[in-house]
């Protein structure tokens, strides 16, 4: 058991869920909400005990909350119901937020929760449900230290590879856009390079491995070369996400006054995948499919016909089964 502290789960998505399973497995006991209560039961067998509303959280001493956007932060937070004001006078005494959203978004909920008396602790993480489960996860955080003296026992049983505190305020958020701006700009470089590389004649299994094993090898060239050989578009992050991003990064490079021309092009570059998703039949579902699909963008504006190699690729992610 990690602590002795109470604590909350909002959230049971492609991330919260593998995330509140590791809270349980490491001895925690979890009170957890979702929207759609039947996505949370099946972590009553490890001990998760299912509530009927956010407000049901508010006598808790943390609550981890992983939503989709700031909006849905807001209505759990504070909406009807909601942990933070539906409480009856309750309300947690720390909650660490751990959904990518943006820094606005997240300096106005801290300012709403400071009035409530609630420290609130940003906390976006680095990685997908994959990731998560073969618990190879981080986490970036800033708020108060000493609510980040508490979290972090506790968010090491689903971040292990380290959480990182950076300081007061919102510095996470501009450090989780930063970090999803290198995703952008390393999975379109990627993607020129391994289409390069098959004109010129070379299968993009032999390729990636090459770059796997070498100096610019990384756990995330690793886990996506599986989707660039055999053409596995299972979603785990989408375009529009990462275009929103790539537009975060830059209204921030303007706001501080950083060039970022690299960023820029990327920007650029993604946005040829949502016009080449016209000569879709259904643009919408090509739309939904992974960001490494961005691939066949690539492809496609240098004449290449892409094909599944059908060969297995280790993603270093093993230990997901």
């Amino acid at each position: 058991m990690t602590g002795n502290h109470t604590l909350g789960w909002i959230g049971m998505g492609r991330m919260g869920y593998p995330m509140a399973e590791h809270l349980l497995k490491a001895g925690n006991t979890v009170s957890i909400w979702n929207r759609t209560r039947s996505k949370a039961e099946p972590l009553a067998k490890l001990g998760g005990r299912v509530v009927e509303t956010p407000a049901d959280l508010a006598g808790c001493d943390l609550v981890f909350i992983m939503v989709s956007t700031g909006k849905d932060l807001d209505q759990v937070c504070f909406g009807k119901d909601g942990v933070a004001a539906g409480g009856k006078g309750k309300a947690p005494k720390v909650i660490v937020d751990c959904s990518s959203i943006s820094v606005q978004e997240s300096a106005d909920c801290r300012a709403k929760l400071q009035a409530l008396g609630v420290d609130f602790l940003a906390a976006p993480v680095s990685g997908n449900g994959k990731v998560v489960k073969a618990g190879k996860l981080s986490a970036v955080v800033s708020g108060p230290k000493a609510a980040f003296d508490i979290a972090k026992p506790y968010m090491l049983s689903f971040a292990p590879r380290g959480v990182s505190y950076v300081g007061e305020g919102e510095r996470s958020r501009i450090c989780k856009i930063a970090h999803n701006v290198m995703l952008g700009v390393v999975i379109q470089n990627l993607a020129e390079i391994t289409i390069l590389a098959e004109k010129a004649g070379v299968p993009r299994h032999a390729f990636l491995e090459f770059m796997n094993n070498g100096a610019m090898g990384s756990m995330f060239t690793r886990y996506k070369s599986n989707a660039f050989v055999n053409l596995d578009w299972t979603t785990t992050f989408t375009p529009e996400l990462l275009r929103k991003d790539l537009d975060l990064g830059l209204e921030a490079g303007r706001k501080l006054d950083v060039p970022m021309p690299v960023t820029a092009a990327t920007r650029e570059a993604l946005q040829a995948h949502f016009g080449a998703a016209t000569l879709q039949s259904d643009p919408q579902a090509y739309l939904a499919k992974d960001f490494a699909a961005t691939l066949e963008t690539v492809a496609l504006a240098a004449g290449v016909k892409l094909k599944p190699e059908n060969v297995p690729v280790p993603t270093g992610l093993e230990t997901e089964e």
